[in-house]
């Protein structure tokens, strides 16, 4: 789960008054055209601030001594062009991603906490137009178009869950809620990349307590997983302080399924999120830090699992003929993942994550890893 943007950060990111970027440039791509960055604990050096618009390839590598991340902010800092999460010392990792013409922030964020260390980046027409046969620039946009498609669904069935599961909580009833928590969730994390896209809603809305800064409120999902599976010592909210809670999560929903109807996708976007659907696993659901309380991981998992399945399906006809041993690959280690889980169901859900030998864990975190190698491919494969 992203927790790139603290709330209280917004407004001086809104008026774009970044203090603390830094200008940790030299001018220069490597000779592919590949946009050269090294993080560090203390810098973010990107080899060129100024680069031709269209398909851009982001090479990073983490020298510092801690787990680090990558994004390219839109020109209002908020929103994420592209990101690439969780990488280790010593490891590289790159983003390709399509962005047009205007200005944008470059960002490591080392440590994989505050606001990164961030540098203005300047995209310029490109003089060369696009670079896309009619033939796959259609295929390109029935993907895209198919998968705007399936986040309308999700955001709207989201927002209906969420409006129940929010009348159950305020009323006190606990068993419904409970009952209602993990389903809803669901849909969340089906479209999380599309969602954590609003540096503003996502804390709201889905930070977890460990995430947050000195200061900042705890809201959203996980105040709530907490209440109806409190921890030992753990004051329980009032009846007023429950509803205000729900009404402003209903609030929250209907604001992110509202912003869902104004977002264009690219290909890009599609299998770049795809990727972070499984760096989310990694990162969260196989720790079991994700839903701390309610132990209902595998929920998250699954949803996690079937939206980047979703955006690799919606994708794969630019696959054939082009490249067909990554899709061969990506269908084999998909329905691989997909069976590990499938040991694990209860009934129409699954084992609560404190149920898991750490054996089982560990052969999970395997088939995520076994998938997330192909599937790093699929973007340079679809956008060219």
């Amino acid at each position: 789960m992203n927790k790139f943007l603290a709330p209280a950060a917004l407004i001086s990111l809104a008026a774009l008054t970044l203090t603390g970027c830094t200008d940790n440039t030299t001018g220069t791509t490597a000779g592919d055209g590949t946009i050269n960055v090294v993080s560090t604990a203390e810098a973010c050096t990107v080899s060129s601030n100024q680069v031709p618009g269209g398909t851009l390839k982001f090479n990073v590598k983490n020298e510092g001594s801690a787990v680090t991340e990558f994004y390219l902010l839109a020109e209002d800092g908020l929103r994420i062009a592209g990101e690439v999460e969780n990488i280790g010392p010593g490891v590289s990792r790159d983003l390709v991603v399509i962005a047009p013409a205007g200005s944008y922030y470059t960002a490591c964020k080392p440590g994989m906490v505050g606001e990164g260390i961030r540098a203005p980046f300047s995209v310029t027409e490109s003089a060369e137009g696009p670079s896309v046969s009619a033939d796959r620039a259609s295929l390109q946009k029935n993907a895209t178009e198919l998968y705007s498609a399936y986040v309308k669904d999700q955001s709207e069935q989201l927002v209906r869950g969420t409006q129940n599961f929010a009348t159950a909580f305020a009323a006190g009833d606990e068993q419904l809620a409970k009952k209602l928590y993990a389903p809803t969730r669901m849909h969340w994390e089906r479209i999380e990349p599309v969602a954590e896209s609003f540096g503003d809603l996502d804390p709201i809305l889905d930070a977890r307590e460990a995430d947050l800064e000195k200061g900042e409120a705890f809201t959203g999902w996980h105040r709530a997983e907490k209440d109806l599976w409190s921890p030992t010592g753990y004051t329980k909210l009032s009846k007023d302080e429950r509803t205000t809670l729900a009404q402003q999560m209903v609030k929250d929903t209907k604001e992110l399924q509202w912003r869902t109807t104004e977002l264009t996708f690219t290909p890009d976007k599609l299998s770049n999120g795809a990727k972070e659907l499984l760096d989310e696993v990694a990162t969260g659901k196989v720790t079991g830090e994700e839903e701390l309380f309610s132990h209902t991981d595998l929920w998250d998992f699954q949803a996690n699992l079937e939206g980047a399945k979703i955006a690799y399906e919606d994708l794969q006809p630019l696959l054939v003929g082009t490249d067909d041993q990554l899709d061969a690959q990506l269908k084999k280690n998909f329905a691989a993942l997909q069976e590990q889980l499938d040991e694990h169901r209860v009934g129409d859900g699954f084992k609560y994550y404190n149920q898991l030998t750490a054996t089982q864990i560990k052969d999970l975190a395997a088939g995520v890893d076994a998938l997330s190698e192909p599937l790093s491919q699929l973007t340079a494969a679809a956008v060219k």
